[in-house]
C-alpha cells in the first residue's frame, strides 16, 4: 500500500516503523526539518518537508497514488484539513486523522465527519483511548498489561511472576497437563530484558514478565494459578482531572457495582469543573504528591491511585508517594517510553503510554487481510494481532503445525462458529474462523503474509 503519515513526531515515527519494513510505501510529512531527517536516516521512507495541509505538499508525498492518509501532527486542525485535502483534490480512499479536543467528538456533532462535510473515515482520540486502558486496568489489577480482543471474549494480561508464583520451575507442557481444562497460553515471555515466545519445554522463573491468551471466562483461574488472585477495586484515587481523569471517574460513577472515587487536580478551576461534572465523585484541590492531601484522600485504605497528569514525574512521585503509605496499586501515565525501566524500582505496579495506545489503535484500521484489532507490547517488541481466516488465506484448510508459523509468532485463542477454542498444533484452521495471534517484531511482516488473500479474492 501507499501511505502517507503526517506528523514525524513519536507516533507518527512509531506508525512509519512498523509499516515501512512491511512491504508498504510510506512517505513521512512534517514541516519540521530535524524530525524527517530522523524519520529518513533510520526508516525506509521517503521525507517531505512541510505543511501536510497543503496540497502540494501532498502531491510531493505522492497523495494522487496513495491508499490511505493518516494524519497525526500535533494540530488538530491541521488533522482535519489534511483529511479533506486528501478527499477533495487527491481523492484519497482511506483517512485516519488523531483528535484531542473533546469539542470535536461530542455525539451532537457526529454528523461532522460525514463524507460530504469533513471526510475523515477514523478518528483517533488519545484520551479517549488512555481511559480505556486505564479502565482495562482497574479490571484486572494483578496484571501491568491486559487487553481485549474477539468482542471481548478473550484477553491478553501481562503478569510479572515473584517467589510467590506456585507454577514456577514448571515446563509449559506440563502445566498443561496439570490444567487441562484451562482456557489460557502462555505466549511471550520477557527474561532479562528480552522478550521472547516459549517452546513447551520452557520454564517460568522468579523476575520473568508472561503474556498469557485467555479466554475472559478463565482469566481469574488463569490469574490464581500464576499466583495473582483478582481483587475487587472498591475505593480509587485519580490524581488529574484533565480529559483522562475526567473520563475515568466519569466511568467508575457509571458502573453497576458501586466504586468511591476520589480525584485530586492542582488547577483550581480544572476542580471546580470536574466537582460540577461529576455525581458522586469528590473532588479535591491540591498537589497529587502532597502527603498530607493523600492522607485527606484516605490513600492508606485506597485500592488503587491512577496518576494521569501531564506530568510525568508528578505522576510517578505521586504514585511512589501513594504506594509508600499504604495504597495496594499505583498506575503511572507515562508518556517517555525512556522512564519505563524504572517502574520496577519504584515500585509502580502498572503504567500506561498514551502514544503506545494510539499506535495500536491507529495500525488497527491499516493491517492488511481482515485484520480486526491489533495491540503493540512494549516499544514495539511484538503485537498481538486480532484476524479472521478468508477463503483464499494460506491459512484456510491447513492445521496451526502444518502453516509454517516463525520461531517468534503463537496462536494464542481460536475462535469457530462463536465458540472458543483453545490451539493446538492439530487444530485445523477453516474460513471465518478468528484468530488471536502473538507474533514477535521481526515476525509481523510473516504473519501479515499470511492473512493476506490471493487476488483473485478480489
Amino acid at each position: 500500500m501507499k501511505i502517507i503519515i503526517c506528523g514525524a513526531g513519536q507516533v507518527g515515527w512509531q506508525i512509519a516503523r512498523h509499516l515501512s519494513g512491511e512491504f508498504n510505501d510510506v512517505s513521512i510529512v512534517d514541516n519540521n526539518p530535524a524530525l524527517v531527517r530522523r524519520a529518513t536516516d533510520a526508516l525506509e521512507v521517503q521525507g517531505i518537508v512541510g505543511f501536510a495541509s497543503h496540497p502540494d505538499v501532498l502531491e510531493q508525498a505522492g497523495a494522487r497514488e496513495a491508499d490511505m492518509i493518516i494524519a497525526a501532527t500535533h494540530s488538530d486542525e491541521v488533522n482535519m484539513v489534511t483529511c479533506q485535502v486528501a478527499h477533495s483534490v487527491f481523492n484519497v480512499t482511506r483517512k485516519i486523522a488523531r483528535l484531542r479536543a473533546q469539542s470535536y467528538l461530542d455525539p451532537v456533532y457526529s454528523d461532522l465527519f460525514r463524507r460530504d462535510h469533513m471526510p475523515i473515515d477514523v478518528v483517533i482520540n488519545p484520551e479517549q483511548e488512555v481511559s480505556r486502558a486505564a479502565l482495562r486496568r482497574f479490571a484486572a489489577p494483578s496484571t501491568f498489561d491486559v487487553q481485549d480482543f474477539l468482542d471481548g471474549s478473550v484477553q491478553l494480561a501481562g503478569l510479572a511472576l515473584d517467589e510467590d508464583c506456585p507454577v514456577l520451575n514448571t515446563p509449559l507442557r506440563q502445566l498443561t497437563e496439570l490444567f487441562s481444562s484451562l482456557r489460557a497460553i502462555v505466549v511471550g515471555v520477557r527474561r532479562g530484558g528480552k522478550l521472547f515466545a516459549p517452546e513447551p519445554g520452557d520454564q517460568l522463573f522468579n523476575g520473568d514478565q508472561i503474556y498469557v491468551v485467555s479466554e475472559a471466562s478463565d482469566l481469574a483461574r488463569t490469574l490464581a494459578i500464576f499466583g495473582k488472585p483478582q481483587a475487587k477495586q472498591e475505593r480509587v484515587v485519580v490524581v488529574g482531572a484533565g480529559n483522562v481523569g475526567l473520563g475515568v471517574a466519569r466511568a467508575l460513577e457509571n458502573r453497576k457495582e458501586r466504586v468511591r472515587v476520589k480525584v485530586i487536580e492542582r488547577d483550581r478551576t480544572r476542580a471546580e469543573t470536574a466537582a460540577d461534572l461529576l455525581e458522586r465523585t469528590i473532588v479535591l484541590h491540591g498537589d497529587g504528591m502532597d502527603s498530607e492531601l493523600l492522607g485527606e484522600a484516605a490513600i492508606d485504605s485506597a485500592d488503587a491511585l491512577l496518576a494521569v497528569t501531564d506530568d510525568d514525574k508528578t505522576n510517578l512521585l505521586a504514585c511512589v508517594r501513594a504506594k509508600a503509605m499504604g495504597c495496594k496499586m499505583t498506575i503511572a501515565l507515562v508518556n517517555d517510553p525512556s522512564l519505563v525501566p524504572l517502574m520496577t524500582h519504584l515500585g509502580i505496579d502498572a503504567h500506561i503510554n498514551p502514544r503506545a495506545t494510539t499506535v495500536s489503535s491507529i495500525l488497527r484500521h491499516v493491517r492488511l487481510g481482515r485484520v480486526r484489532s491489533i495491540y503493540t507490547i512494549g516499544d514495539g517488541e511484538a503485537e498481538v494481532i486480532e484476524a479472521q481466516v478468508l477463503s483464499t488465506s494460506p491459512l484456510a484448510g491447513r492445521t496451526i503445525a502444518n502453516i509454517g508459523f516463525p520461531e517468534g509468532a503463537l496462536v494464542g485463542a481460536v475462535k469457530k462458529r462463536g465458540e472458543f477454542i483453545k490451539p493446538t498444533g492439530s487444530t485445523e484452521l477453516e474460513e471465518g474462523d478468528l484468530l488471536v495471534i502473538f507474533a514477535l517484531r521481526n515476525d509481523v511482516p510473516v504473519i501479515e503474509r499470511l492473512l493476506q488473500v490471493a487476488v483473485e479474492y478480489f
